[in-house]
């Protein structure tokens, strides 16, 4: 990751980035923001002047870079900041990343009495922004190493600096995590970066159960979702309990690591970038560290089911009943409906084995997602107006995007089966919100304190987009971690 540090005294000057907010008044051009340290003389003048001859205008993410031969600094990046909230410091940080990825170093003028909101935005765009994950043997290291926050009392926005390092770097595992092509990333594989990530923070504790301990414990979502693979099924259980926690969150991802669709197997185009589809497990696994590495005072235990979706001789088949941790039983007519057995399995064990407070669940569950609210926004399902209030504030703010969707009780009955307790994939539409409603009958006594989020869509970009960058998204780590720190 980017180097970024807090100074009052910048002393490489060879690029400097200057804020520029929208001019008063309509057709007015951008203005520079009033900056908290001293400028070279002329720069600010300069900037003034150029803004309206290059057309700006001052909104979030906007870059003008300008080459100033012979002078210091050599090249001045001017770049808007909308309202100057957050979200307009964010699209900022990433626009800077990208206008200044041939530099080796940039200094960024922030502004007088700079929030830390605006901080915080800006620090967690720089290092989003100019993520990348690439394999390929001529993949250079990234030119620029190194921004300085130039600001006059450095110490002011130091703790927001740490918490955006902390964000950014967990979003950025989650991407990795995500990005990781699936000849590589198996059950197994997973469970051992979970352990390696771990391995670093003091006072998380880590269990993995493998197939064998599966069986015996009665997970069998879990073993036949991954029957059909050579990979055996995992479930990584982590936990974060620190001193005086009062609250105690559980969070389940789903982690299918390859989906084919198994034996309903999916068609090519829609095959192809299934190696996101345990997004949900690394989201919650990230934001879990997270929560270690800034020592919230949250309990959190993290349950990943982890399984490889395959077809072979030992793949369920549709029409098989599959008993669930706990004894539910669920008739399984569609095995590319994969993602909510496993979830079921984790949900189940958690009500009945570590009766926490909260159950909160993240999966890249249905395509239905995308149909309802496109490609950048989350469905948020509960029937806690306050929890879904709650955690919507959080992602809102943490720059995500969710919406909340109905568990219309007339759709109940749509889940029912003539061999089993629960008909796993129903066909009558509505997929996301029957998978949502699937998933809650293996809520129990939660129930009321359950939220589901379908979050497939907004898991993958397909271009770089303020702090997205093309490929895997990280979606819901920043959300959760903003959620978590409420709890505190």
């Amino acid at each position: 990751m980017l180097a970024i540090r807090l100074t009052a005294e910048p002393d490489r000057l060879g690029a400097v980035a200057l804020p520029l907010r929208p001019g008063a008044g309509d057709g007015a051009a951008a203005e520079p923001v009033p900056t908290d340290v001293a400028l070279p003389v002329g720069v600010v003048d300069e900037a003034t002047a150029l803004a309206p001859m290059a057309g700006l205008t001052g909104r979030a993410g906007e870059v003008h870079r300008q080459l100033r031969p012979g002078a210091a600094p050599g090249r001045l990046l001017l770049v808007g900041v909308g309202d100057g909230d957050e979200s307009a410091w964010r699209a900022a940080g990433a626009a800077l990343a990208r206008a200044a990825k041939d530099e080796t170093h940039l200094t960024v003028a922030l502004p007088v009495g700079g929030s830390p909101e605006a901080v915080r935005g800006l620090v967690e765009g720089l290092l989003l922004g100019s993520y990348r994950y690439r394999l390929a043997a001529d993949a250079e290291a990234p030119a620029l190493t190194g921004v300085d926050l130039a600001v006059a009392e450095p110490d002011a926005g130091q703790q927001a600096v740490e918490q955006a390092r902390t964000t950014a770097r967990m979003t950025r595992l989650a991407r990795d995590l995500t990005n990781t092509p699936s000849s590589v990333k198996n059950p197994q594989w997973f469970a051992s970066q979970v352990a390696e990530a771990a391995a670093d923070l003091p006072g998380l504790r880590l269990r993995v159960r493998e197939p064998e301990e599966l069986a015996a414990e009665g997970f069998g979502g879990i073993l036949a979702v991954g029957g059909g693979s050579a990979s055996g099924p995992r479930l990584v259980e982590l936990d974060w309990q620190p001193a005086g926690a009062s609250t105690h969150v559980v969070l389940v991802g789903k982690g299918i690591t390859f989906d084919t669709g198994g034996i309903s197997i999916k068609p090519v185009p829609a095959m192809k970038l299934m190696r996101k589809d345990m997004a949900g497990a690394a989201a919650v696994v990230a934001a879990t560290l997270g929560a270690a590495a800034l020592r919230l005072p949250v309990r959190i235990t993290t349950l990943a089911p982890l399984a490889e979706n395959m077809v072979s001789g030992g793949a369920f088949r549709p029409g098989d009943i599959v008993r669930h941790y706990g004894g539910l039983t669920s008739e399984t007519t569609n095995s590319d409906a994969e993602g909510r057995l496993v979830l079921a399995d984790a949900m189940a064990y958690a009500v009945q084995e570590l009766k926490p407070d909260l159950l909160i669940d993240l999966a890249t569950l249905t395509g239905a997602n995308a149909v309802a609210l496109g490609t950048r926004t989350g469905a948020l399902y509960s029937d806690n107006d306050q929890l879904a209030s709650d955690v919507l504030a959080a992602i809102d703010a943490a720059g995500e995007a969710a919406w909340r969707m109905p568990l219309p009780a007339d759709y109940v009955e749509h889940l029912g089966s003539d061999l089993a307790d629960l008909h796993s994939a129903p066909t009558q539409g509505a997929g996301s919100v029957l998978a949502a409603l699937y998933l809650r009958e293996f809520t129990g006594a939660l129930r009321e304190h359950w939220l589901h989020i379908d979050m497939s869509a907004p898991s993958w970009c397909e271009r770089d987009d303020a702090e997205l960058t093309r490929g895997a998204t990280g979606w819901g780590v920043r959300g959760l971690l903003r959620w978590l720190a409420t709890l505190s």
